[in-house]
């Protein structure tokens, strides 16, 4: 969800600082190394089985208060940690538990929907960061209740598990509950999409009325990055899955909220964001104003140069830096939300996101009840923060927040998936102008038909909610007045998108 950049990343790697300063030299050298090598995206390769051996539970009825344990021989280095958890939402049927990978253990939550379990989609949600758990996702803004303090949630009506069921994961691992022994930990989004992958085809072929099942990946802020990117791993983990005489996941569609795709459109928008009445009236002086729109050419000249003609690392980092500190660095000392353009920030940025509603969130989930009732290891301390710090360092480190996603995308609707971009207006830092300009210049066998469609009002009884395009099965749509985290600024507007998504993919 909430993306920490800049001078709040800035922070981060400051008070990540917990390390000997040789281990953190180390760390960094080591990831220097990766981000000069080409990302390890490849297939997971399914370990050879006896199809004859394998015994799926069957069904999630069966589950009870303590921990089952579900494996495949498909995926030897993997396991599922499963239990019944009757909380948040109390008219379906809740589960919590751990995919443990080895060392690794991403923890996450699970809702039967409230329609049909038996025959509704299934929805993959993750916030973002690098580093953000999606326990905001769950209690803020999409899932079936939000906390209203630090010991209390309501029931939520305009929950996305209305009519779906609904997965919400802490990843990767040091986010939220997820953890891991040994000084593991996980740096690029290609590392990450592996272990997805693998769990999703562990639940589908272990719970049969699953299978087959229509399938939702979804997302928000870096979930730009990992919703391209987990998706292509399930849909290129398929062909292994057909071969060894298993059920493909059946990916519909990816679904990416105010997300960061491509880093190279986005930042040159923030001169429209700030000094063009894109969303609201001017917020940034004159003088400022001019002196960004002066700077666009030459970032984009730095960045075409050594980001896009070909990805150098070092020199791609350095033509961030000075785009970021020409087109970021006024909104920045602004005092506005960079989540809510609309707004003041409410809080200190690094300890509430601008939203005092996230320190609750994190206050009901450090209740040693609570944690129990999910099942959290107890190795958990419980003023861990919502969001790791040393996450975002090791993904910073490795420049994967410099690598572009939407060559995936265009991949990804080549092979029949279809994508749903949306944005609220309202959002500065992955705002709707960027996402807007690389819907429009990616490069897909459908990009004609899609560039020529006009923008088109889409209403919510009788009201217009904002603006969408559509074709081909790609459609991008803006949501009014909703900023960084639509679902929680317009509920009922983000329902009834997701809604007509998942019944047609039209808006």
């Amino acid at each position: 969800m909430l993306r920490q950049v800049s001078r709040a990343l800035a922070l981060a790697s400051l008070l990540c600082a917990t390390a000997s300063a040789t281990y953190h030299q180390q760390f960094q050298q080591w990831n220097t190394q990766k981000a000069l090598s080409q990302p390890d995206y490849t297939r997971l390769e399914l370990a050879s089985f006896d199809i004859a051996s394998f015994q799926p539970i069957g069904s999630l009825s069966t589950l009870t208060d303590q921990f089952m344990v579900l494996g495949h021989p498909a995926f030897p280095k993997y396991s599922v940690r499963i239990k019944q958890s009757n909380f948040c939402d109390g008219s379906v049927a809740a589960y919590t538990g751990y995919i443990d990978v080895e060392a690794r253990h991403l923890f996450f939550y699970f809702f039967e929907s409230r329609n049909a379990p038996d025959k509704d989609d299934v929805i993959f949600w993750t916030n973002g960061g690098p580093g953000g758990s999606s326990s905001m996702g769950l209690f803020m803004e999409l899932g079936p209740c939000r906390v209203v303090n630090s010991t209390t949630v309501v029931f939520n009506e305009a929950s996305w598990n209305s009519n779906a069921n609904i997965f919400f994961i802490d990843q990767p691992v040091d986010v939220g509950f997820s953890y891991a022994e040994y000084g593991e930990y996980v740096s690029t989004t290609e590392e990450a999409a592996k272990d997805i992958a693998a769990f999703v085809a562990i639940f589908f072929e272990h719970f049969s009325s699953f299978r087959g099942r229509a399938f939702h990946m979804a997302g928000e802020s870096y979930g730009g990055r990992y919703i391209p990117l987990f998706s292509s791993a399930i849909y290129d983990q398929n062909i292994e899955l057909v071969k060894a005489g298993l059920t493909p996941v059946n990916l519909k569609s990816a679904i990416i909220g105010n997300g960061l795709t491509n880093r190279f459109t986005q930042i040159t928008s923030y001169y429209d964001m700030q000094c063009t009445a894109a969303s609201v009236e001017p917020i940034t002086d004159i003088s400022t104003c001019i002196r960004m729109k002066q700077a666009i050419p030459r970032c984009q000249k730095l960045m075409r140069t050594s980001c896009i003609n070909a990805f150098d690392p070092i020199g791609c980092d350095e033509a961030i830096q000075v785009c970021r500190m020409e087109l970021q660095d006024p909104y920045w000392t602004s005092g506005m939300n960079v989540y809510d353009i609309s707004k003041k920030c409410e809080g200190s940025l690094e300890e509430t996101h601008c939203y005092p509603i996230t320190k609750f969130i994190q206050g009901y989930l450090s209740q040693p009840e609570i944690r129990q009732k999910l099942g959290v290891d107890p190795s958990i301390p419980l003023d861990k923060p919502l969001s790791s710090h040393n996450v975002g360092l090791a993904f910073s480190g490795t420049l994967d927040i410099l690598r572009p996603s939407d060559l995936y995308v265009a991949a990804l609707l080549e092979r029949g998936v279809d994508v749903l971009i949306y944005a609220g207006t309202y959002d500065w830092i992955c705002n709707w102008v960027g996402n807007e300009r690389w819907t429009l210049d990616l490069d897909w066998s459908g990009k004609d038909e899609f560039v020529k469609q006009n923008l088109t009002e889409w209403k919510v009884d009788g009201k217009v909610a904002g603006v969408t395009r559509s074709a081909n099965g790609f459609t991008f749509a803006t949501v009014n007045g909703a900023g960084h985290m639509v679902p929680y600024d317009k509920p009922w507007e983000s329902l009834e998108m997701v809604n007509r998504w998942l019944k047609n993919r039209q808006l």
